[in-house]
């Protein structure tokens, strides 16, 4: 079962952000993976604690923003969808997230597949905690541009 469609995944990412950030990541009670895969209109990726993280979730919005597809996106080093220019600030982000546990209002400019590069705005990154406790990865939203 891949990420995308496993429920103890999708109660990773929800829980994690609820706990961290104190509401909700979903907009209404009773949406669940599927929606948050294929319909939800905001990016949602997730990466692993890999040494060079890599990517284990991007939801459809995040696959169309950088047009990846799954296949792509997934495996594929988290720091290959930043410029290297920027890579820097992408990692004090990252460090200020497992040290505080998630950090709103980030906002960078993020590179797709052909090149493009595009903003983020209103970026929400949080640590990905399962009940035990234990740090499976971090994970970010961000609403896609207009």
């Amino acid at each position: 079962m891949r990420p995308a469609d496993d429920p103890a995944f999708f109660a990773l990412l929800a829980g994690s952000f609820l706990r961290l950030v104190g509401r909700p990541l979903l907009p209404e009670p009773g949406l669940g993976p599927d929606w948050l895969y294929a319909s939800a209109p905001f990016a949602v990726l997730a990466h692993d604690t890999s040494a060079d993280p890599l990517f284990v979730y991007a939801n459809r919005a995040a696959q169309r923003a950088f047009g990846y597809t799954w296949e792509e996106f997934v495996g594929m080093p988290s720091r290959l969808s930043a410029e290297a220019p920027e890579r820097a600030e992408r990692q004090r982000l990252l460090d200020a997230v497992a040290r505080d546990g998630f950090v709103s209002g980030y906002a960078g400019i993020r590179v797709a597949k052909d090149g493009r590069r595009f903003p983020v705005t209103e970026g929400i990154v949080w640590q990905l905690v399962d009940e035990g406790g234990i740090v499976r990865g971090q994970a970010a939203t961000f609403p896609l541009p207009a």
